[in-house]
């Protein structure tokens, strides 16, 4: 797809300025420069200003109370703007209240910090489909990154606790000498089709009316075509025929690459794996339609920002070259 990285989360012009990593006393400076960004990070949720409909990350200066309760700060990037970019780590710190109470499926409770009046913690979820792309990628790698390190935090080589290295994006053993990188769980997310019609399936417990396209991780010593044949037939029962890789999404939940495929059925009879799914069914391209208009009471359009309503999308307008 010539337009690939239009999903979210991608292209939004981040340079990680990688050869920065290594060179603490550039880092310190840069931190405490006019160009650095601060961007507190609590528990996964990304603090944002801003009105609902069009939210902005809401970094904070280099003495900002808030900072002050970060465990661990990792230097993200140099944003087009020339803006320095940190996230921190404020997991710790415990709020007096939940504005509401979270959704089972989706947190869409916010969080206030004392003294910042004018912005609150989101989760980004809640908030992919309405943020610019550079705010978005910047929230997305600073979600993936602090989420790794907060379950990576023992050396899986020997089981000694780690320490943080290379401005956040190693961790290093001093036990064993082992040396720990961020990882990233590939899966594969199926664009599949019959004629005029498209493979759509919904998990056990999401909630009503919701449907997607079918996904699933990848296994060691497979390839992304083979990927797609094997969780299509193990959850669908649908045979699967030529692939071709169509778009990527970084998907910080906690941490995987969605990648994106179109693949073409060679059959339409459908045997559920329950386990996996609780329905699946072929939808035609006018009753998707109905569907993106909210006038379909059976299925409710894919959620916005991800990539499944980004690729059905750029199927029905026929956009998949």
């Amino acid at each position: 797809m010539r337009h690939a990285e239009e999903v979210t989360f991608g292209g939004g012009g981040l340079n990680r300025r990688a050869e920065l990593r290594g060179d603490a006393t550039a880092l310190e400076n840069l931190a405490r420069g006019p160009l650095a960004c601060h961007l507190p990070i609590w528990r996964g949720k990304v603090l944002m200003q801003g009105p609902e409909d069009a939210p902005t990350l809401a970094p904070q200066p280099a003495g900002a109370a808030v900072l002050a309760e970060a465990g661990m700060r990792v230097f993200l990037g140099e944003a087009p703007d020339g803006k320095m970019w940190f996230a921190h780590d404020i997991s710790a710190w415990e709020p007096d209240e939940i504005l509401e109470a979270p959704d089972s499926f989706l947190d869409r409770s916010e969080q206030f910090y004392p003294g910042i009046d004018d912005a609150r913690f989101v989760e980004l979820r809640a908030a992919m489909s309405r943020i610019v792309p550079l705010d978005a990628e910047i929230a997305a790698t600073a979600r993936a990154i602090i989420g790794w390190h907060a379950s990576h935090g023992y050396c899986a080589k020997c089981g000694a606790k780690s320490d943080v290295a290379c401005a956040g994006w190693e961790r290093h053993c001093p036990a064993c000498a082992a040396h720990h990188f961020p990882r990233t769980d590939p899966v594969v997310i199926m664009l599949i089709t019959h004629g005029n019609s498209v493979l759509m399936g919904r998990s056990p417990g999401w909630p009503e009316g919701m449907y997607s396209l079918l996904a699933g991780f990848m296994e060691p010593g497979e390839t992304i075509e083979a990927a797609v044949r094997r969780e299509v037939a193990e959850e669908a029962g649908v045979p699967v025929g030529p692939v071709r890789y169509l778009s990527s999404q970084p998907w910080p939940f906690p941490a995987s690459l969605m990648i994106g495929c179109h693949g073409e059925a060679t059959a339409t009879d459908i045997t559920l794996d329950p386990k996996e799914l609780e329905d699946a069914c072929w939808v035609s391209r006018e009753d998707m339609l109905d569907t993106f208009a909210g006038r379909n009471p059976a299925m409710k359009p894919a959620r916005r920002g991800a990539i499944a309503q980004f690729l059905l999308a750029n199927w029905l307008a026929d956009r998949l070259d």
